[in-house]
């Protein structure tokens, strides 16, 4: 029987530890199960809190007798399982794991690294190679190389992402014992505040933040016109670079555009490494879908191609919003629509209110074109995106190209990437063909007419 807030603590600590294990998969299992624990059990069962309702449902179906199997392996008993909810487990009259008090930290009591992001599930591309190389190389070697670390890009491109891979990195590859704080600049700006007012009185700023081994701050532009912050970080900063302490910043600009910024931070922050994040291009876009489509559990044969790409072009200029996008169409697929497979049509319903509403649906794009061409030969659109090459099925692709590129002006490497990758050679021949068979083939002309009304608003 198990009764003591020590054996059900240990309980499932075991129990996690197996199920991480079974489930094989590391993103699944910190969405759902990381934050959950046992809140009492009472007879002959168990009962468990998660923190959203969709782990309550997931955990309740598909990953039920995972659970079951693995507490009562543990046990050698043949408990029931009940899931609940944090507000849920308020109520209850027993809580066997609530925290012992703690003493709080000084300064920056959020700080926290977030342990889902890390180099693994960071997508490289082109567009951010050089500073996903450069953070690597930091958290492989953090304060021996490139101090300070600095790199920049627009919002939204996997900047903090790479701040937190560097952390987790340091930690679990090279040093389980080393400090190491995230912090945004705002974050720093609102505890020298408190610490001027005299709120914070048991050590200094100073002293708190140059006893870690690692700074990663983000956001270094907030420090602009804040003259007093800027000289109490000028002194935590050179603190840590004569120890050898490495220090990681990032901002939305380079050092020398961060108007006022006092001249001796600028001056420090370019003798380390700058390196920029450039906006990413659609094939890295589509990869990045891909992957967070496969950490979520779900299948991609049930995405029409044409939906990645989609999202691809409507979004790529901020991975964040590429990703709320995706999150988006999950969240309609899973819970609203039900559905198996993601088409077009699902997919521009799903994101509509992201880009424009109803407009969206009238806006002609590559993918309406393949759509469009692909049912009027009936055929999907993944035979006219894939490399099937039989007789219909190439006539239909190359009519598809030939109306994207003079309908939309689409470059030819673009059209190849939405066609399974082909290049411009192969893409011009194609267009080229149809060129040629129009000036004699009045079939084609009437079957390209028919396309474009049918792809007239």
């Amino acid at each position: 029987m198990i009764n003591s807030i020590s054996e059900i603590t240990q309980l499932w600590d075991r129990a996690l530890r197996k199920i991480d294990e079974r489930l094989g998969e590391r993103q699944i299992f910190d969405s759902f199960f990381a934050n959950s624990y046992i809140n009492n059990v009472q007879d002959n069962t168990i009962v468990v809190v998660v923190s959203t309702a969709l782990a309550r449902t997931l955990l309740k179906t598909k990953y039920y007798d995972l659970v079951s199997g693995v507490i009562n392996e543990i046990t050698e008993s043949n408990y029931r399982l009940d899931f609940i909810l944090e507000g849920e487990a308020k109520s209850e009259k027993i809580d066997y794991t609530a925290p012992q008090p703690k003493k709080q930290q000084q300064f920056f009591q959020d700080a926290i690294l977030n342990t889902k992001l890390t180099f693994d599930n960071f997508v490289v591309g082109e567009f951010n190679r050089e500073a996903s190389q450069a953070a690597l190389l930091i958290a492989s070697n953090p304060g021996k190389m490139f101090n300070p670390l600095f790199i920049y890009s627009h919002s939204g491109l996997g900047k903090t992402h790479l701040l937190h891979a560097i952390g987790n990195y340091i930690i679990k590859e090279r040093n389980p014992n080393a400090r190491v704080l995230y912090i945004t600049a705002n974050d720093f700006v609102e505890e020298y505040i408190k610490f001027v007012r005299g709120e914070k009185d048991d050590e200094t700023l100073k002293d708190y933040v140059k006893n870690f081994d690692v700074l990663l701050l983000d956001d270094i532009q907030f420090l602009a016109n804040k003259v007093k912050t800027q000289e109490m970080f000028f002194y935590i900063y050179t603190h840590m670079i004569n120890f050898n302490k490495q220090i990681v910043i990032t901002s939305d600009r380079q050092p020398n555009e961060i108007a006022n910024l006092e001249d001796r931070l600028v001056t420090r922050f370019t003798q380390g490494l700058v390196v920029k994040i450039d906006e990413p291009d659609q094939n890295t876009c589509v990869e990045i879908l891909r992957k967070k489509i496969i950490a979520s559990g779900l299948s991609l044969d049930n995405f029409d191609d044409n939906v990645l790409y989609f999202f691809a072009d409507k979004f790529s200029k901020n991975v964040r919003e590429l990703e709320g996008a995706l999150n988006r169409l999950m969240f309609v697929v899973v819970s609203m629509k039900k559905t198996d497979k993601i088409t077009m049509d699902v997919a521009v319903e799903a994101v509509s209110s992201l880009v424009g509403g109803k407009q969206l649906a009238t806006q002609l794009n590559e993918q309406k074109i393949i759509n469009a061409v692909a049912d009027y030969y009936n055929l999907t659109s993944s035979q006219l995106t894939g490399k099937i090459r039989t007789g219909q099925i190439v006539l239909a692709r190359h009519v598809a190209m030939y109306l994207i590129r003079y309908m939309l002006d689409i470059p030819l490497k673009k059209i190849g990437d939405m066609f399974g990758g082909k290049d411009h050679t192969t893409v011009m021949s194609g267009i080229s063909k149809v060129e040629n068979e129009l000036k004699t083939n009045e079939g084609l002309n009437q079957a390209i007419e028919e396309i474009k009304k049918r792809l007239k608003p």
